[in-house]
């Protein structure tokens, strides 16, 4: 978090001495009076540093205001030496002794609300001793936290939370934090999101840094190049261009059917605006069970993988390839790597390529002729084509999708609870839009229909692509965000999420 020290070491050097903190302070105790109008009892966890000096002025305001109203009761732990405190953290210390705060050995045996100002970006090994005890209560409580700029243990840049040997999985309270200066990486992917919950931002009046992730770009909207295209009135179906879903192994060949991966994307590609939407299964069937049409979208135009090999179409559509391929679609790999201009590779088509080094060969040598390739893998795919776990590729979510991207030249969709969106040479984004209803069998099928018929049209330059791709994405999140808005919309399913992919 060097970008956000840097920031602050500036801000601070054309400020009165302790002035950041104070404002720090300040916003914290203003949220939390807005967060908690009711509440009678706060507790304010202060750890040994900074982010602790946040916590006491927070809480020397907070004690005024229930001197003045009443009825609230303020109670403070402080972690640490208050000899060994920072300067600006001891400042704060002495105010609010001054002011009156009482600071306690140990939590409340309960509270209506918490405010976890124990390390910040501080944090950077396991917390130990009382400090450890204190964030453990803090993690199980049920009562709302708000956390101050980040929450503890949380890294700032990967996102991973540190928890303690045994530590039980945080209790689903209400969660806030409120980013101080910069928005942090870590609160948008990995744990972060659960961890931070709703997460506010204070620039605390500093030269603009508009919020920008020092290690990424954070996609709150739709991006440049991700909006729907205007259609004009003097166009037809070919203005739209072509999506070609190649997957779909059938029963007929393994004993279990995944014809319906290639099925989803299709449809996700066709109401995600595609002109025209082929698919193309392997191993098709015998004839007289052979899938011939999708009875929801008749749209849709079934052709064999040998037809469409060698011909026009397979150069000029963007092509999805692996959606429920199985272990017949390494065959076809070869082909569809040397002809397809633009493609999108998505599951059993990843996971072939991770096992053949001549695949991965074909597949960086791809961008030597100016294609487009777009990876979609979720994190055991990611660490199947980069020869690792997926408890390696989850500690760095950002450094593994460039390592992607930089090893095949493509450009990667790491999905997850943040899905990363990184490209060779470019700052990596997150995406901000999903949630926990994207956890069902079928979506990423449908994330790589809607990449697919994204770039159906040739975009024009490679980062005008990129935006494409990334508002694929973010469209894919904001329609899971807008179905649990829904009152009473129920268990979100792949084949719903594709009928809204526009």
């Amino acid at each position: 978090m060097e970008a956000t020290r840097s920031i602050e070491r500036i801000a601070a050097s054309s400020l009165p001495p302790h002035t950041l903190m104070a404002r720090a302070g300040l916003r914290v105790a203003e949220l939390t009076r807005a967060l908690a109008p009711h509440a009678r009892r706060i507790w304010i966890a202060c750890g040994p540093g900074n982010n602790g000096g946040d916590g006491l002025v927070a809480a020397t305001h907070l004690h005024r205001f229930s001197r003045s109203k009443g009825g609230l009761d303020i109670v403070v732990t402080l972690c640490g030496d208050p000899a060994r405190q920072p300067a600006d953290a001891a400042q704060a210390l002495q105010q609010a002794l001054a002011a009156g705060v009482q600071i306690q050995d140990a939590p409340p045996s309960s509270f209506d609300f918490a405010m976890d100002a124990l390390l910040g970006i501080g944090g950077r090994r396991p917390p130990e001793g009382v400090l450890a005890e204190h964030l453990r209560v803090l993690r199980s409580s049920g009562a709302p936290v708000l956390s101050v700029d980040l929450p503890s243990g949380l890294d700032a840049e990967t996102g991973v939370l540190m928890r303690a040997p045994g530590e039980a999985a945080q209790s689903p309270n209400q969660r806030h934090t409120l980013s101080l200066l910069t928005l942090k990486p870590g609160l948008f992917t990995a744990d972060g999101r659960d961890a931070a919950g709703q997460v506010w931002f204070d620039d605390l009046g500093a030269p603009p840094c508009n919020g920008v992730l020092a290690q990424a770009q954070l996609l709150c909207g739709s991006p440049r190049g991700g909006a729907p295209l205007r259609r004009a009135h003097a166009s037809h179906k070919g203005s739209y261009g072509e999506v070609v879903v190649i997957g779909g192994q059938d029963i007929a060949h393994a004993g279990s059917g995944m014809t319906g991966a290639a099925v989803l994307a299709a449809r996700a590609a066709l109401h995600g605006g595609a002109g025209r939407v082929y698919v193309a299964l392997l191993a098709e069937a015998p004839v007289e069970t052979a899938l011939r049409w999708d009875p929801i979208c008749p749209e849709l135009m079934f052709r064999s993988v040998q037809a469409l090999m060698n011909t026009a179409l397979l150069q000029s559509a963007s092509v999805v390839c692996g959606c429920g391929g199985g272990e017949l679609v390494a065959g076809i790999l070869p082909s569809v790597l040397s002809q397809a201009p633009t493609l999108v590779l998505d599951a059993d088509a990843l996971n072939a390529i991770a096992l053949d080094s001549r695949l991965q060969t074909r597949l960086q040598e791809r961008r030597s002729s100016g294609w487009i390739t777009v990876l979609t893998p979720h994190p055991l795919e990611a660490a199947r084509l980069l020869g690792s776990d997926t408890a390696k590729v989850m500690s760095d979510r950002m450094a593994a999708a460039q390592r992607l991207s930089d090893r095949f030249a493509a450009i990667c969709v790491l999905k997850g609870s943040g899905t990363v969106i990184s490209a060779p040479g470019r700052i990596p984004m997150i995406n901000a839009s999903g949630n926990a209803a994207l956890a069902t069998a079928g979506t990423g099928d449908v994330l790589a229909g809607m990449i697919g018929s994204a770039l159906a049209i040739p975009a024009g330059t490679f980062e005008q692509t990129v935006q494409r791709v990334a508002g694929a994405v973010h469209q894919h999140g904001s329609l899971a965000d807008r179905w649990i808005q829904r009152a009473g919309a129920g268990h979100l399913t792949a084949s719903a999420l594709a009928e809204h992919a526009c």
